[in-house]
């Protein structure tokens, strides 16, 4: 049988099969990609391959690459689609490729191999990108253990492999225990809940409604809910999540000290302080100090206007709603309500404004006009019968493709987050030019019925901002595997083109050619669009302040050294010190916090800021030239996207801007300019 991870001559077939991969796929098919790999690496440290860039590159980069999108196609898989017998599978072979990889990043042969080339002659002459692609390949050897001898190797190898374990066991712990929950509530528990929510969770040939605590269901009924008793229950539901409160099968409490004790030996292994200092080596920020002193710069200048968002809220919910103690699971509920006194508008008013179909279009011309591309429908194998895939091509040829699975769906990872499939490259085996190809994934509300998906004007930004990310990988002009697209781009400057197009959600000249009235087709009136704007910067304070802590709480965990013994300790303190909000005692949010325990954001949280910083700068200059001005989303897309990370973000910043970034956008895009 023909394996659908292998083409026929054994390699990742051109776009992956998604829909006829089986877990019994799985092993056969990295077995053999990660033999291949091994024979590549002994290969290239032989004397067969001398110490030249190309020639290591031709041998070991393209059977590694190979596994990356085998494996790349297992793991999003389990991310979208997981099943038991998938699971077992990708759990049965993680081991094995982490093995590999950690074998490969201290390989001390190859090490020796990649310095002899970056002391050659022949190095000074590379093109800027390869030269680029050198530095970081020996910066990630010394950070991947290749100068560790005896003993100290062989434990941080161990160190890896249970760190890669734990991630993973971390991520299934919070998607079982999302989807393992739910509750039966009757119509008349659920006053005040949209329409559409009620016809998506009613249970066929039942009056009654199945409430689960995906991020569709579980967001409305906290904001619109009248019910308190049920907004607490679900609240509560939703805090203890893959806690020591919630299912014993599910708790990530020892977990995620586990993680944090192994990052901290890592750190020691590698001779730096702590984790945090181990981060940043790759990153803009030069020390966890400087992380710090921002982060709590940025929370001063919060925190006047949290502390009014919070006064607003509470003297609010006790004049108007008879609420003398608002609780954390009253919050959004109060805040819909002052929000809709305050600017005469509701979340599910706009909503139904905002037709998935519409909304996408919208957003595909948007990008057509600025970066001189069309996007077109196009064919591939997809894992839902939801997904679909597009061509993105410029002057009638394709330059990259994307899938788009938008909905939620049990099985499915929460949140938002882009993916490549494969990266842009000039290969060295003669197949080419390799265009690249990501996946964008959203956790929107489905159709209910025979009408179109509605989405939020929060979930029209989430689709913006993971696009963003997608222009990244995809229009960058880098052959270079190693720094094409978001590949070699500093983590903390990666947010930018995310960030960057969430402005244009807040844009007349945008909205009114992305809405259609999901009843009557008419756009999104001008009026309602003010509202919008009028609300943009409702509760940024407290917004922002949540970021500050959860960012400071990062750090603090993998900066202090004995923090894995004093977790709690440190959750209370950091939120003594920045949140202006009480929460209750069983609230666990870490438990779930996927973002540093499963995702690669661990002691870079504080980089949704940071490069909120440059992404509001970049965007002024829009506003300084108008906003669809050719010139400028010509330079933009020259100076950021298509270099990639070919070079420092920094560098490419002032390339677009002339000048380094400033925090003034970012406080008045935030309302955060005192008066």
């Amino acid at each position: 049988m023909t394996n659908p991870l292998l083409d026929v001559a054994g390699q990742p077939a051109e776009l992956p099969r998604f829909a006829d991969i089986r877990p019994e796929h799985v092993t056969p098919a990295i077995e053999r990609l990660l033999a291949d790999a091994d024979a590549a690496l002994q290969q290239a440290v032989s004397d067969a391959v001398p110490a030249d860039y190309h020639a290591l590159s031709a041998v070991l980069d393209v059977a590694v690459e190979r596994l990356r999108r085998g494996w790349g196609a297992v793991g999003h898989l389990q991310a979208v689609a997981d099943t038991p017998a998938l699971r077992a599978a990708y759990a049965e072979n993680l081991p094995r490729v982490t093995e590999f990889y950690t074998r490969l990043g201290a390989d001390e042969r190859l090490y020796a191999k990649y310095k002899a080339v970056a002391a050659s002659p022949a190095a000074a002459h590379l093109p800027a990108e390869q030269r680029k692609a050198l530095a970081d390949a020996l910066r990630d050897f010394v950070l991947g253990g290749a100068e560790l001898q005896g003993p100290a190797r062989e434990r941080f190898a161990q160190v890896q492999d249970r760190l890669a374990a734990l991630s993973q066991t971390f991520g299934e712990h919070v998607l079982d225990a999302t989807d393992g929950y739910s509750l039966v509530a009757s119509a008349g528990q659920l006053d005040g809940v949209p329409a559409d929510v009620l016809a998506a969770t009613r249970i066929d040939g039942s009056e009654d409604h199945k409430l689960t605590l995906h991020a569709p269901v579980y967001m409305p009924v906290m904001q619109y809910a009248t019910n308190r008793a049920l907004r607490e229950q679900l609240f509560h539901a939703h805090s203890t999540r893959a806690s020591e409160l919630g299912a014993p099968a599910f708790d990530n409490t020892a977990t995620l000290r586990e993680l944090l004790e192994l990052r901290q030996e890592e750190a020691t292994l590698l001779g730096h302080a702590s984790y945090a200092d181990v981060s940043l080596v790759a990153k803009m920020a030069a020390s966890p100090g400087q992380v710090l002193d921002f982060v709590r710069d940025l929370a001063r200048r919060a925190r006047p206007f949290a502390e009014a968002d919070r006064d607003e809220m509470e003297a609010f919910a006790a004049r108007e709603l008879g609420l003398l103690d608002v609780q954390a699971w009253d919050r959004a509920f109060v805040s819909e309500k002052l929000k809709q006194a305050r600017f005469a508008f509701s979340s599910d008013e706009v909503k139904q404004y905002f037709t998935e179909p519409r909304v996408l279009d919208g957003l595909f011309r948007l990008v057509e006009t600025l970066f001189d591309v069309a996007i077109r429908p196009g064919s591939a194998s997809v894992w839902h019968d939801s997904v679909r895939y597009f061509s993105v091509e410029r002057g009638g040829e394709p330059i990259a493709g994307f899938y788009i699975d938008l909905y939620a769906r049990s099985g499915k990872d929460s949140g938002a987050w882009m993916d490549d499939v494969r990266q842009r490259w000039q290969r060295p085996d003669g197949r080419g030019l390799q265009l690249p190809v990501a996946h964008l994934i959203c956790n929107f509300a489905p159709p209910v019925g025979a009408l179109p998906a509605l989405l939020t004007h929060d979930d029209v930004i989430t689709l913006f901002h993971e696009f963003g990310h997608g222009l990244h990988h995809m229009l960058t002009r880098v052959d270079e595997l190693a720094v094409a697209g978001i590949a070699g781009v500093e983590w903390d400057a990666a947010e930018l083109p995310s960030q960057f197009m969430e402005n244009f959600c807040w844009e007349w000249d945008v909205l009114s050619h992305l809405s259609s009235h999901v009843q009557t087709g008419a756009p999104l009136p001008r009026a309602l669009f003010d509202k919008v704007v009028a609300a943009r910067n409702f509760q940024s304070g407290l917004a922002m302040l949540r970021h500050c802590e959860y960012a400071l709480l990062d750090m603090r965990l993998h900066l202090e050294p004995d923090a894995a013994a004093r977790v709690a300790a440190i959750v209370d303190e950091v939120r003594a010190e920045v949140s202006v909000l009480a929460m209750p005692a069983f609230h666990r949010y870490l438990n779930t916090f996927t973002h540093l325990f499963d995702g690669g954001y661990a002691a870079g949280y504080y980089g949704y800021a940071w490069a909120e910083v440059l992404s509001a700068d970049a965007f002024s200059a829009f506003e300084e030239a108008g906003l669809f001005d050719p010139a400028t989303g010509r330079r933009y897309r020259e100076a950021i996207l298509e270099v990639g990370g070919s070079r420092p973000a920094l560098e490419s910043f002032v390339a677009f801007r002339g000048r380094e970034p400033r925090i003034d956008a970012l406080l008045r895009h935030q309302g955060m300019v005192p008066a």
